[in-house]
């Protein structure tokens, strides 16, 4: 089962905004750019800044249709009201790498919304994968590149 398509509620409103700007800001931006190249006349095949702003054109217009598939096939990650005792898909998780005692805490979303840097894990990650259907106490083991790496499950929320 693909979770590529999972998104919570800010995950989805965070794409709708930027799927907005690209068709309200950057679109007619580049639209303009374009233009301005063309009038400046002369050989397109030796004008760099046409070239440019087609390739930017070709870039916003390829992220608008990404954007928007992303948008149309997404499964809304639904808050689970009572316990969280398995983790699941939207849920966050706290844990300890073997060997430290710091504890680092994920939130597992779907890979259109992973970004690492802010705590958010694609379930489709090694980590997220291993972390789906662990329960606090349990320990995971995760292949990465340095070699294995086993984490605690210290809190589910």
């Amino acid at each position: 089962m693909s979770n590529s398509n999972y998104l919570t509620k800010d995950g989805l409103r965070d794409l709708e905004n930027r799927l907005q700007f690209l068709k309200e800001t950057r679109r007619p931006e580049v639209a303009e750019r374009l233009r301005l190249a063309l009038d400046e006349g002369g050989d397109l095949t030796e004008n760099a800044e046409y070239d440019d702003a087609k390739n930017e054109q070709a870039f916003v217009e390829g992220e608008i249709l990404r954007l928007e598939t992303i948008i149309t096939n997404a499964q809304i990650i639904e808050p689970t009201k009572g316990k969280k005792d398995t983790v699941q898909v939207g849920f966050t998780v706290t844990v300890v790498e073997q060997g430290t005692t710091t504890k680092e805490t994920f939130h597992l979303v779907g890979s259109a919304e992973a970004n690492p840097a802010n705590g958010k894990i694609s379930t489709e990650s090694p980590l997220g994968k291993a972390l789906l259907g662990a329960k606090v106490g349990d320990k995971v083991r995760v292949n990465a590149p340095g070699g294995e790496l086993t984490f605690t499950i210290k809190a589910i929320s």
